[in-house]
């Protein structure tokens, strides 16, 4: 009961959304780093194709870079909001750039898919 308590906690003391992405639930957090992750601590990554409010990965794009992804009755944190996919699913979005995990990432903490072809980043606050 008291790990219960400990992690409930925890849970209210971060600035978070519940977001789900190829079975990523949990929180958008800043890592100790000063990057966005998931609530599984996988990074967070933007692309530069993207326009503001806009996703351009789709496909074998969206395979790679799996969308994070809302139910429509998330609460969202500050700063965070959601873009309409083109199958209707609702991505988050930081800042008006939409949000993406990278399948080479294998554990959190991991940062490969930063400057991927150029037009891959990390997200940042």
């Amino acid at each position: 009961m008291t790990r219960f308590f400990t992690l409930a906690a925890a849970a209210l003391t971060m600035t978070a959304t519940a977001v789900f992405a190829d079975g990523h639930s949990g929180m958008v957090k800043t890592s100790d780093a000063g990057f966005l992750t998931d609530g599984h601590d996988m990074t967070l990554y933007t692309f530069d194709k993207d326009k503001a409010g806009q996703s351009n990965c789709y496909g074998q794009c969206a395979k790679a870079w799996p969308p994070l992804l809302v139910k429509s009755d998330a609460k969202l944190a500050d700063g965070f909001t959601t873009i309409t996919r083109k199958n209707g699913s609702l991505q988050v979005a930081y800042n008006g750039q939409p949000l993406y995990l990278w399948v080479n990432d294998k554990k959190p903490g991991d940062i490969t898919g930063d400057g991927v072809k150029g037009v891959w980043h990390i997200a940042r606050p």
